[in-house]
């Protein structure tokens, strides 16, 4: 991939994780908030646990996806973005425009989702 495509991947992915870890760190700011109001009544009570577990929910899946940006980034740096970590062929462009931070070709992907084939991590 040459210099200018991966420098707009990197820009791309650079302002994706600074709103996430904007929105991570909001959603635990306004848990331990919730934390912090203690009440008696159970439909409150209740409410503050469905909205503290749907918080970590969705705080887990905030951060799975900036380890993968993070490590998007580090493969830019490499010199390794845009191809397959399993393969080592080029990812598609339409692909990594839509998941700029996608780890595997569309083949690839494919069989991990089919169970054909065991993820890596990075």
């Amino acid at each position: 991939m040459d210099k200018r495509k991966a420098k707009t991947y990197q820009d791309k992915l650079t302002e994706r994780r600074v709103a996430l870890v904007g929105q991570v760190q909001a959603a635990e700011a306004y848990s331990r908030e919730r934390d912090a109001e203690a009440t008696q009544d159970p439909a409150d009570m209740a409410a503050n646990a469905y909205t503290k577990e749907l918080l970590m929910s969705m705080s887990t899946n905030d951060r799975q996806l900036l380890d993968s940006i993070d490590a998007a980034l580090a493969r830019i740096s490499e010199g390794e973005y845009g191809k397959c970590i399993n393969c080592g062929e080029p990812i598609l462009e339409k692909r990594l425009e839509a998941v700029p931070w996608a780890r595997h070709c569309i083949r690839c992907q494919d069989m991990i989702e089919r169970g054909q084939l065991a993820e890596d991590e990075e």
